[in-house]
């Protein structure tokens, strides 16, 4: 009991106890922790750090004026984007592109990856090579074969479509197009590194489940709906959840690689991330494009937070907290 109380009691013992804990784990892992400084160093610096510019939101920026001296305006540059109708149509696209990346993208790499695990293993190491190439291709080069593609003079498509008697066709004006050809440009981008991830996570499955499977005369349809599928699961909600921590900063270098600052298609294919760039390359309005940042960054912790909820809910052991 005297014990108990002394322990209780003296709260300056646990401290200097737990300090002595931490000195002695550094000292016996101090090459762990030395690897990952880094990995602190660029968090600090390119994270941390900025993090004061978000006065810029609250603020009307002058050039040459020192961050915190710049004339405080409160939230009239949110009110300005609001009223704008700028933000709705910018977070609906943003919101329904990676929607689609998202479900068409874990559904293709699975599909994929699943199609690759049962081919002999020469067949694979090519499959699997010629798929994930594209995924090492920069998106300057992506953007050179859609012009090659689309453009309205001697683009691949327009010539097609000539031939087959449809004219004055321009896919650079016409909006209505961009959404599927953005997807698909995504997906092949990203097919063959994302069933690298679910191929993986197939080879890791115990063969004996199979094996009992084709012994209670399986199908090998019913053996992917009823023993792969689920046990990717866990594959797939973490897959998931990594894609929504990311949701609301888009895809940044595939849009504006594809679409540029071409206006007659913003409605349909302009983003948050490319709105912003935008702000600081054309504009240079740094306290509108702050404060877009803020709501950008604002709205998808909420959404991480509503997801990573809704997952320990439903299934605890595969939430990320």
């Amino acid at each position: 009991m005297k014990a108990t109380n002394a322990v209780v009691l003296n709260p300056a013992g646990l401290r200097r106890r737990g300090l002595a804990g931490i000195t002695h784990e550094l000292r016996d892992h101090y090459v762990l922790y030395l690897m990952i400084l880094p990995t602190i160093a660029y968090f600090i610096v390119l994270g941390y750090l900025p993090m004061r510019g978000f006065y810029y939101a609250f603020s009307k920026f002058k050039f040459g004026t020192p961050l915190f001296e710049n004339d405080f305006v409160g939230l009239k540059n949110f009110e300005y984007l609001f009223s704008s109708g700028t933000l709705a149509y910018l977070t609906r696209n943003t919101f329904l592109y990676n929607i689609a990346f998202i479900v068409l993208g874990n559904l293709t790499q699975m599909a994929v990856a699943i199609m690759l695990s049962n081919l002999r293993m020469s067949a694979k190491r090519s499959m699997q090579t010629m798929i994930f190439f594209p995924y090492f291709i920069s998106f300057v080069i992506v953007k050179a074969f859609s012009y090659a593609v689309l453009n309205s003079t001697n683009g691949m498509l327009t010539v097609y479509l000539r031939n087959m008697g449809v004219m004055g066709f321009d896919a650079y004006t016409t909006a209505e197009i961009w959404p599927f050809i953005i997807v698909l440009v995504y997906l092949w981008k990203q097919l063959g590194y994302g069933s690298v991830i679910y191929l993986a996570a197939i080879t890791s499955i115990d063969d004996t489940y199979y094996e009992a499977a084709s012994i209670d005369g399986a199908t090998a349809w019913q053996k992917v709906t009823k023993i792969t599928i689920p046990m990717l699961k866990p594959t797939i909600i973490t897959l998931t959840l990594m894609a929504v921590g990311v949701m609301f900063r888009g895809q940044f270098q595939l849009f504006y690689n594809l679409v540029g600052d071409n206006g007659l298609l913003f409605e349909s294919t302009d983003i948050l991330d490319t709105y912003i760039f935008r702000t600081l390359k054309s504009t240079f309005n740094i306290s509108i494009g702050t404060a877009t940042c803020v709501y950008q960054s604002l709205f998808g912790f909420a959404f991480i937070m509503l997801v990573n909820g809704i997952v320990r809910k439903v299934n605890p052991d595969n939430a990320l907290f």
